[in-house]
């Protein structure tokens, strides 16, 4: 994006797209992976009650923590500015 305000090329537009992608998939990976790990004996075992509850409710609430996390991150790492063309070169006539 134009550092004045101005309207983003299709390239950038796509950029943050593929970007917003990652950072739902990644997270949504990540979020059930630590899921199945915390719930997983609790419904593996066939646990009932408050015995079943208790790693269920800790394993949605830790994959919702981890969700959120892994989004926010990888949006803020994302760069604002545009890449430049020939990275190193510090002019444009060099």
């Amino acid at each position: 994006m134009d550092t004045y305000g101005g309207r983003r090329t299709q390239a950038e537009r796509d950029a943050v797209t593929v970007e917003i992608g990652y950072a739902l998939c990644s997270a949504a990976f990540a979020a059930a992976v630590l899921f199945g790990a915390v719930a997983g004996p609790a419904l593996l075992f066939g646990l009932t009650g408050g015995v079943r509850a208790a790693p269920v409710g800790a394993g949605a609430v830790s994959a919702v923590v981890v969700f959120s996390v892994r989004v926010v991150s990888v949006l803020v790492r994302f760069p604002r500015g545009g890449q430049p063309s020939q990275p190193g070169r510090t002019r444009p006539d060099s």
